[in-house]
């Protein structure tokens, strides 16, 4: 056994009562991404079932999808698709509305970020309600992208946003759970 695999990734997420407003514990990523052995622990995991697998790109969902994706990205050998809010991106865009706990928000990727048939995996820190990735998964097949899988470093299983990705048909992956919101 070598010492990263006794390793909590849990114990490195630092939760933050009450933030971003009363009731809510915030998991904050920033203490795993600090740690090289958990960040390089979380990047394996998370695409360990499809390693030695064609994966063209790498899709990652603002912000922190960012800093994993592109870790991920590098790993497998694939390039990187940012998915941005809406007017964020300086290129030819495809948008998607998608639901937030109290509304609508849009979110956009370049026209040319994927290609028809291209082998994709969609990445983010969290999944909570699932709407967010719900749209990204449905922008990507809409441009004719296969999404490969969604993967997460956390997942709060009580409010039932992977098993809305799995609906779509899109295997979902995460390491860490935690109850509640």
């Amino acid at each position: 056994m070598t010492p990263s695999d006794t390793l909590d990734l849990r114990s490195t997420i630092r939760t933050i009562p009450d933030y971003p407003k009363p009731g809510i514990q915030f998991r904050d990523i920033t203490t795993l991404l600090g740690n090289a052995r958990a960040f390089r622990r979380a990047v394996d995991e998370l695409v360990q079932p499809w390693a030695g697998s064609k994966i063209d790109k790498v899709a990652g969902i603002e912000a922190r999808g960012f800093i994993i994706g592109g870790a991920i990205a590098h790993q497998v050998s694939a390039g990187f698709v940012p998915i941005r809010k809406k007017g964020k991106l300086p290129h030819d865009t495809v948008r998607i509305a998608y639901s937030l706990e109290y509304g609508i928000d849009e979110m956009e990727m370049h026209k040319d970020g994927v290609s028809k048939g291209e082998r994709v995996i969609l990445v983010d820190d969290l999944i909570a309600t699932g709407g967010t990735a719900e749209g990204a998964v449905k922008l990507l097949q809409q441009r004719g992208a296969e999404v490969l899988a969604a993967v997460f470093i956390i997942d709060l299983p009580d409010l039932g946003g992977a098993a809305k990705i799995r609906k779509l048909g899109v295997p979902v992956r995460t390491l860490v759970q935690f109850e509640g919101h």
